[in-house]
């Protein structure tokens, strides 16, 4: 079993998640028995719900914990370099549009491209991993092969100052 990287953040996040769903749990398993208590189950929608809240429920719990004993916590106070690697912020050049974007480099259960961060085993990502600034990188993409430049490279921790 391999394991998987996620930050000191990102850990306690999925362990507040879990929190929540355990205490979850006894208010979809009433929700079940009220349901239940109405009568004909082949028509009841109250029940169905419940029932389908419930498994998506003990699903994701299960999910958390199986993955949780996979994470390599990883605290990004800790980490510098001058070479890509989980927790950097990477600035790069598309080289044919001009186009710059910048990614920090988070666990898959972690990432949130809407917020900046991708996932180290995204393609991108992938293509990033060990490279320097000045570097340049092929990315294989569903419209073709891009090519990036590495711009810089920036470690920000969890209090956004640069080491």
């Amino acid at each position: 079993m391999s394991s998987i990287p996620i930050s000191v953040e990102g850990f306690k996040q999925l362990e507040k998640e879990l929190d929540r769903l355990k205490k979850e749990r006894p208010g979809v398993i009433q929700a079940i028995k009220e349901a239940r208590e109405e009568g004909d189950l082949s028509e009841n929608a109250g029940y169905d719900a419940a029932r389908e809240r419930q498994g998506m429920l003990e699903a994701r719990i299960k999910y958390i914990e199986s993955r949780m004993a996979q994470f390599n916590v990883i605290d990004l106070d800790t980490i510098s370099g001058d070479k890509v690697m989980f927790g950097a912020t990477v600035k790069i050049e598309d080289l044919e549009s001009g186009e710059e974007k910048e990614y920090t480099l988070l666990g898959p259960d972690e990432a949130d491209y809407a917020k900046g961060s991708i996932s180290v085993q995204s393609p991108v990502a992938r293509a990033m991993l060990g490279k320097e600034e000045g570097d340049e990188i092929v990315v294989d993409a569903p419209r073709g092969k891009i090519h990036y430049e590495i711009v810089s490279i920036r470690f920000l921790g969890t209090k956004g100052q640069q080491r």
